[in-house]
């Protein structure tokens, strides 16, 4: 049996990480400590928090801060696309499963919750250190 291709299958898993994330950044933005049966804490949910500098991949023109939720196969993350002061341009949902990939640009409801999580991230320093330590590698 063949399984369904990432465009196939993406919109379901996209909701299901809204949700997710919904659920958890509205405890979190109440109590930080704030814990789900199910989902855990909203500062254990996702995987990482990177800067993916531009050319780390063939063909990879833009640099993109990488919300890492899963990996291996399938894996999935938001990217954030940014100006030079670290203010979102774009966001993206990605699923990626073995040779195969689907996107969708966040846009609405969704991505003014996905900006307020960038923000969190961004007074913390995370945003500013990802990039730094990036361009470091390079």
């Amino acid at each position: 049996m063949t399984q369904p291709t990432c465009k196939k299958r993406i919109a379901n898993e996209y909701k299901g990480r809204i949700n997710d994330l919904r659920k958890l950044w509205n405890l979190y933005s109440t109590d930080t400590e704030a814990y789900d049966d199910e989902l855990g804490n909203f500062n254990e949910y996702g995987l990482s928090f990177d800067y993916v500098a531009p050319g780390t991949f063939k063909g990879q023109r833009k640099g993109y801060f990488q919300y890492l939720l899963s990996y291996g196969g399938p894996s999935d993350e938001f990217r954030f696309y940014t100006d030079g002061n670290f203010n979102i341009t774009k966001i993206e949902y990605w699923f990626l499963d073995w040779f195969d990939g689907a996107k969708v640009i966040v846009k609405g409801n969704e991505y003014n919750l996905l900006s307020e999580i960038f923000d969190d991230f961004k007074s913390m320093g995370l945003v500013e250190d990802a990039y730094y330590k990036a361009v470091k590698q390079v």
